[in-house]
């Protein structure tokens, strides 16, 4: 979305403007690129690389098949052997949430845990190594909320260990102060079978009556330090939780009853066939134990659904491995690698596949159903694109702001210009209709910032909410400035408000949906170049200049996920550089009009030297072992596997593109 015809005067030395000189170089780096991106292209058009995430999600998989007694043997040997191969034996000794990541101490006790459940023996050396990490950290108790309701539904620790959550929020009036239209959608998803779980004390059926009382320090019974409490809110909030626990035996059964009868009213309609209900694993595996729980039969279709929605999640590998994926994301990656193909060639094969891949996107456009952003939106007519095959209550602004920009550009000056003109429309009226009252956009919802809610119990890993973000609103931004709508322009001009505000001092941007100030950085440049920004204002010159501050000696950029804990290493990752970050940082500097500069030539001079000779999978010719963002800041990773395949690619036609437009004595 960087196609920007903003006019910029470059700033930095006339000694520094000198081209590179090697188009063929380029050109046949395009090409390789172009060919093995195309290759990956499925029969209906769309492309769906892997979501890789760390050991937590394949660890749960494990244990759910042992909660429901329904162990596939094969499988659960493959996933095992994936959770053994990234254990960290030549470092801290446990799993963690990223690539050369710290020890996490959650995910350390369920890889143990699933690994145990599966046959490893509790005296193999990479058990013991394994057991003695978690417990230099305090053990087993001191992991999270979510790490600690599921070792209460094995009968590991008291059900005291995990957070007062019953059922009967369920039957809250919205203007209590929680209310499930009060946080976010996955959050959301995600509760409501909980609450049916932790209310009614779930127990696993845990056929082998696998157990892990070696991973306490204190006994689980004597522990008393679950929950920790740092400001007055979230020590209110622990006194409400005992008192609760307290009162719970006085709730009558008949408002209980009501209460899980309207918990599950609420799950079955959104169950989303076999996609999933939220289409993200946490939700899925909850809703199919709480339906165990409820007493729902094995073969009962609604079940049977779930499980299936949840097998379609692994991806098994050719060495015998099997990880589960948290979701999948056909339609971002589509969109990007369509994106990304658009200007590489004008030959009638790219443009074939570029059409398939928007002829797939075009009709997963919700248009009927009002899902649960309509709450704080609720005259506004649906029009968005989910990230998944299938999301209908859950389209988010993401990937809605990037699909409707490519049908907008994609056909734009050609005789099919008009073709999804309609479509194009109503996404861009959904958005300006999901704007938050502070000008940003955010990712599911509008005006999603209770932030006293990140302050109770059941919130220790502080991702209940979906505020507006700096990543998101500037790729709103770059469509609303594409479409060049007069009614959208005091959306605009809010947004690039917000944006200005949320600049920290240094020039950068956090970013949420991506590691993450590169990320964010070029997300708001992109925007705002679109949006038709005089690229040369000051405010914004200092988010540039940060970015050449950033490159590293060999030219190109990168940026660890340390940063989250870490906001000081920003845009920083050891001297190591990596091709998404450098990718990124070259199409900031294309968007404010750097192209020419000196940065943006050795940025592309690294993409041209990494470009393997053969890629992880056929199309991704720049494979990167590190993990590019976050699902959830500071507690989730994930492996974008497309993210390497698409936008080095990308960044390279893009400043070929510019450098053919430019004059030559520029």
């Amino acid at each position: 979305m960087t196609d920007s015809s903003a006019t910029v005067v470059d700033s930095a030395p006339p000694s520094t403007r000198q081209p590179l000189h090697d188009a063929s170089r380029i050109d046949r780096a395009i090409e390789r690129a172009r060919q093995a991106l195309i290759a990956r292209q499925r029969t209906d058009g769309h492309w769906c690389f892997e979501f890789e995430t760390d050991c937590t999600i394949s660890s749960e998989y494990i244990l759910m098949m042992h909660f429901i007694d329904e162990i596939d043997e094969v499988l659960q040997e493959k996933l095992a052997r994936y959770i053994r191969l990234k254990q960290r034996l030549d470092t801290h000794g446990g799993w963690p949430l990223y690539h050369d990541g710290a020890l996490d101490l959650s995910c350390t006790v369920k890889a143990y845990y699933a690994l145990k459940a599966a046959g490893d023996a509790p005296d193999a050396p990479h058990m013991r190594r394994a057991r003695d990490a978690i417990l230099a950290k305090g053990g087993a108790a001191k992991s999270n909320v979510f790490t600690r309701i599921l070792l209460a539904m094995f009968g590991q620790v008291p059900w005291r260990a995990a957070p007062y959550v019953p059922v009967e929020i369920m039957l809250f009036p919205r203007w209590m102060p929680f209310h499930l239209d009060k946080v976010s959608y996955w959050a959301r998803s995600t509760m409501v079978p909980l609450f049916i779980l932790c209310t009614m004390k779930a127990k696993a059926k845990n056929p082998r009556q696998v157990g892990i009382a070696e991973l306490f320090v204190t006994p689980p019974e004597q522990e008393r330090q679950y929950f920790a409490t740092t400001t007055f809110v979230s020590k209110l909030f622990l006194l409400l939780d005992k008192l609760g626990r307290a009162c719970d035996p006085l709730m009558p059964s008949s408002l209980r009853r009501k209460a899980i009868r309207k918990a599950e009213q609420w799950f079955l309609p959104r169950l989303n066939g076999e996609d999933g209900l939220g289409a993200i694993f946490p939700p899925m595996v909850n809703a199919l134990e709480a339906m165990d729980l409820l007493g729902y039969a094995k073969d009962h279709p609604v079940r049977a659904t779930c499980l299936r929605s949840l097998q379609k999640l692994i991806v098994h590998r050719d060495d015998g491995t099997a990880y589960c994926q948290p979701c999948v994301s056909p339609v971002w990656d589509t969109g990007w690698a369509a994106m990304a193909l658009l200007r590489t060639s004008a030959d009638e094969d790219t443009q074939a596949v570029v059409t398939r891949a928007l002829e797939w996107l075009a009709p997963l456009q919700e248009l009927q159903c009002k899902g649960d952003w309509s709450v704080q939106a609720p005259g506004l007519p649906p029009g968005g694109w989910a990230f998944q095959y299938a999301n209908a209550y859950y389209p988010d602004l993401d990937d809605t702001a990037v699909v409707a920009a490519l049908l907008h550009v994609a056909v734009r000056g050609t005789p099919r210009e008009g073709v999804h003109r309609e479509r194009i429309e109503r996404a861009a009226d959904w958005l300006v209709g999901m704007q938050s009252d502070n000008g940003g956009f955010a990712s599911f919802d509008r005006n999603n910032t209770h932030y006293h809610i990140n302050e109770i119990p059941f919130a220790d890993h502080g991702a209940m909410l979906d505020p507006p973000t700096e990543d998101v609103s500037g790729r709103v931004l770059a469509f609303l400035g594409l479409l060049g709508r007069p009614q959208d322009q005091p959306a605009i001009e809010r947004c690039i408000a917000y944006l200005r505000s949320a600049r920290l001092p240094d020039g950068s941007y956090w970013g949420r949906w991506g590691t993450n100030y590169i990320y964010g950085t070029w997300s708001v440049l992109g925007g705002l170049a679109l949006a038709g920004q005089d690229m040369r204002q000051p405010w914004i010159r200092a988010s540039v200049d940060w970015l050449f501050s950033r490159q590293h000696a060999d030219g190109g950029w990168g940026e660890t996920n340390d940063t989250y804990f870490d906001p000081a290493l920003r845009g920083t990752n050891d001297g190591v550089s990596t091709p998404h970050s450098t990718a990124w940082a070259v199409l900031g500097l294309c968007a404010a009009g750097e192209h020419s500069s000196e940065a943006a030539h050795r940025g592309v001079r690294w993409l041209l030297d990494h470009q393997q000779a053969a890629g992880e999978t056929e199309a991704d010719l720049w494979y990167h072992p590190s993990f590019n963002a976050p699902g959830f800041p500071r507690v989730f990773f994930l492996k974008y596997h497309g993210y390497t395949a698409y936008f080095p690619l990308w960044a390279l036609s893009r400043y070929r593109q510019l450098l053919a437009n430019s004059s030559p004595t520029r």
